[in-house]
């Protein structure tokens, strides 16, 4: 317990210098909105896969808020947005909250006097491998996991033996957090698969994020996967709205919205085309839509 406390503490004073991989406080429940968004001037040689990681966010994060920019040829002294600000999904009182469509992983937890979050960058699930929402529990934490090729894998790709010890060639990097169900978040020796849909259903961290992650995550900690394209709150008396495109039509993001409006409620709050210019957009930037 004493190196929990010890370990914890570290995190919350040294870990908020590096980009998006600090702790929040949330002590305050007006609190709907974290970080702060940055700008980067495009060095020569830089691509948005790469800084994304040195930035600690997703693939899926990084291009969508920068719509037009060529992601793996940039013009050079571009300014681009580093996406280091979020609404606040519904959170648990303690416990990890994954939003897939976001593709981000948000832990809510508390100290003695204080609570706070910190989130990461997310892969989850390929199309036909979807991340299954729901309700989950932590039930086994592994450090340099065995991977047992599962079934569906091994029809797949049947050459594949049935066990690959850890090592680099181990999808699950050095850590494993397993799910009620079987699934589980894990590592990754694929880091440039953060931010898209690359698994087989589990959840992959970056290997720094991962092994943060693993030092502070007990079992029986509670997991709540959601697949909310569209995140709403207030703050400083604006209404926000934070979009994320997920495979979705602009239709279709518009009738989430109005449902989400209807049942805050907040339809008398807003203005109409500056919702409808949010979902054109869909950059996965919060933004004000109050009147």
């Amino acid at each position: 317990m004493q190196k929990f406390i010890l370990t914890l503490i570290a995190l919350l004073f040294i870990s908020p210098t590096v980009y998006a991989s600090g702790s929040f406080p949330i002590n305050d429940p007006s609190i709907t909105i974290i970080g702060f968004n940055e700008i980067h001037t495009i060095q020569d040689r830089d691509t948005l896969i790469e800084l994304a990681r040195d930035y600690d966010i997703g693939y899926n994060e990084i291009t969508a808020a920068n719509n037009g920019v060529d992601p793996w040829i940039p013009k050079t002294s571009t300014e681009i947005v580093i996406p280091t600000r979020w609404l606040l999904p519904d959170s648990l009182d303690n416990g990890i909250v994954i939003n897939v469509a976001e593709m981000r992983l948000y832990y809510f937890f508390s100290t003695v006097d204080s609570k706070y979050v910190k989130t990461y960058p997310i892969g989850i699930g390929t199309e036909g491998f979807d991340t299954p929402v729901g309700m989950y529990n932590i039930t086994a934490t592994v450090r340099n996991p065995i991977w047992h090729i599962p079934r569906a894998i091994k029809s797949e790709y049947p050459d594949l033996p049935d066990d690959v010890p850890p090592g680099e060639d181990n999808p699950l990097g050095g850590y494993w957090l397993q799910l009620t169900d079987g699934y589980g978040i894990h590592g990754t020796n694929r880091p440039f698969g953060i931010g898209r849909r690359v698994s087989h259903g589990c959840i992959r961290l970056y290997p720094e994020d991962i092994k943060v992650f693993f030092t502070l995550v007990k079992l029986g900690t509670k997991v709540k996967i959601v697949d909310e394209p569209i995140k709403m709150g207030i703050y400083n008396d604006q209404v926000y709205v934070e979009i994320h495109r997920s495979g979705k039509n602009n239709e279709e993001l518009l009738q989430i919205a109005m449902e989400k409006l209807s049942k805050k409620p907040l339809e008398y709050k807003i203005n109409m085309p500056s919702l409808l210019q949010e979902i054109k957009n869909a950059s996965g930037l919060p933004a004000v839509i109050s009147k």
